[in-house]
């Protein structure tokens, strides 16, 4: 079998037990159906394989022309994040529960694989976010999100109260514990738990979801993702902002919070028959109709 693909990078949740095993494995599938493969520097670290090349994330980006994500959900979020400027494509195993995003089953990867990387697959788009946080004119922290970008009053009891203005136009001061800014694939997410609705990754928009509302008209509202939803600070402690949830800026009175469409997307690449709906079916129990 011809590879459509050349260079493989390989990166694991390093954390999970029996992980060096699996990745071995794997490894040494792609190595036969002719591929180079390099395992992201941390996953090598980690588990201790020394066969394969290792390469940071932007080494990854630039040598690579696929990348095997091995975990669940949070380990695909972090890489894509960072390989999404590159424009590389992921596939995600999943070891352990189903995942939203990564969708191959571990038992099932060879049989999977082959024909993915022979160029039989099917391509889709997921927008991201990037954001900027300002403290009068500077900007004093920069951060991107695949899923989404909260705004929340961290460890203090009280809430905070943010004013939120899309572009140029006002639209409301929120009194709650906070807000959050999701894409498409971040809409099944905190989004999803907090009341939000499910947004395809076809729909190019975001939802923002206030986060247990003193007034319990403030519901959730899909907003179109041209243009940008800045938050501003108006009162509350210990106000804070993450991207997916990995990078956290504090925040004080009166910071502003920009969010926009970044200019990188996140390309996946899923096994042909691949079906979004399937997805939500398996991963939400939607237990009426075919499984």
């Amino acid at each position: 079998m011809i590879s459509r693909f050349r260079h493989a990078a390989l990166v694991g949740k390093y954390q999970a037990q029996g992980m060096r095993g699996v990745l071995e494995e794997i490894a040494g599938f792609l190595v036969r159906q002719g591929m180079e493969v390099s395992l992201e520097a941390q996953t090598a670290l980690n588990t201790g394989i020394t066969g394969h090349g290792a390469l940071t994330p932007d080494e990854l980006g630039q040598h690579c022309d696929l990348a095997i994500v091995v975990g669940g959900d949070g380990t695909m979020l972090g890489i894509a994040r960072q390989l999404s400027r590159y424009g590389t494509p992921l596939v995600g195993i999943n070891q352990g529960r189903f995942g939203f995003i990564t969708d191959v089953n571990v038992g099932q990867y060879a049989e999977v694989l082959a024909p993915m990387i022979a160029g039989d697959y099917e391509e889709e788009h997921r927008t991201m976010l990037e954001g900027t946080v300002r403290r009068d004119s500077a900007v004093i922290f920069e951060g991107f999100a695949m899923n989404d970008v909260v705004v929340n009053r961290g460890a203090a009891a009280s809430m905070v109260e943010l004013k939120v203005d899309i572009g140029t136009e006002f639209v409301a001061n929120f009194r709650s514990d906070g807000l959050i800014i999701a894409s498409p694939t971040g809409s099944t997410a905190y989004a999803l738990s907090a009341g939000g609705p499910i947004l395809h990754p076809g729909i190019a928009g975001w939802v923002l979801v206030p986060i247990a509302p003193h007034d319990l008209s403030n519901r959730p509202i899909v907003l179109p993702d041209t243009g940008e939803i800045n938050i501003e600070i108006v009162a509350g402690r210990e106000a804070r902002v993450s991207f997916d949830m990995q990078s956290f800026a504090s925040l004080a009175h009166g910071d502003r919070v920009s969010v926009r469409r970044s200019v990188h997307q996140v390309r996946f690449l899923h096994p042909r028959g691949w079906s979004y709906y399937a997805t939500l079916r398996r991963k939400l129990h939607w237990n009426a109709g075919v499984n």
